[in-house]
């Protein structure tokens, strides 16, 4: 259904925009909209990228018929934790002391999806210093479990996993040294 968007996985998305059968404008316009309707509840994305993410999407859709070569990601839409770097971007990691130091260049795995053509929608929430196993900061609050706010979506990656479990996005970067995507995975 083309109108639901937001509800085709990575792979489908790729093909189908890469294909021209969609644009990649369109699948980010209905993540944005599915964002918009489900975030209140969990607090998963706690930065928007909106205008952004459509410029990148036009771009992309330009590029495409331009016959121009594209990447294995094609207007995948995507989320990216707020504990790794994005350019233009506070890298927080939970922190209010960190609110205001921006990031000069992207991280090195923000800058491969992007390679790849995929679409950052937004910043994930996570626990200060991405150190517990369930995701509430003084900055951002907490993220929800998007089953019952009797339990916790995890830590880490908590708001990562919210947020692509609700069709936020149809990749969630996440990162684990000590549980941050095994917590949330189950």
């Amino acid at each position: 259904n083309k109108k639901e968007l937001w509800k085709w996985g990575a792979v489908k998305i790729a093909k189908a925009v890469s294909n021209k059968k969609i644009t990649a404008e369109d699948v980010i316009i209905s993540n944005i909209k599915r964002r918009k309707e489900i975030n209140p509840l969990l607090n998963a994305v706690v930065i928007e990228m909106d205008q952004q993410a459509i410029k990148k999407a036009k771009n992309l859709d330009e590029k495409i018929r331009n016959g121009k070569k594209v990447g294995i990601l094609a207007g995948v839409p995507i989320t990216i934790k707020e504990n790794i770097d994005v350019k233009n971007q506070s890298t927080t990691n939970g922190m209010k002391n960190f609110l205001n130091i921006v990031a000069k260049k992207n991280s090195p795995v923000v800058e491969n999806l992007l390679n790849q053509d995929a679409i950052i929608i937004g910043r994930t929430n996570t626990p200060e210093i991405s150190y517990r196993w369930f995701t509430d900061n003084p900055l951002r609050g907490l993220t929800y479990n998007p089953w019952s706010k009797k339990l916790t979506p995890g830590g880490s990656s908590g708001g990562a996993a919210a947020s692509v479990a609700m069709g936020i996005g149809a990749i969630a970067h996440g990162n684990d040294v000590g549980g941050s995507i095994r917590y949330p995975a189950y």
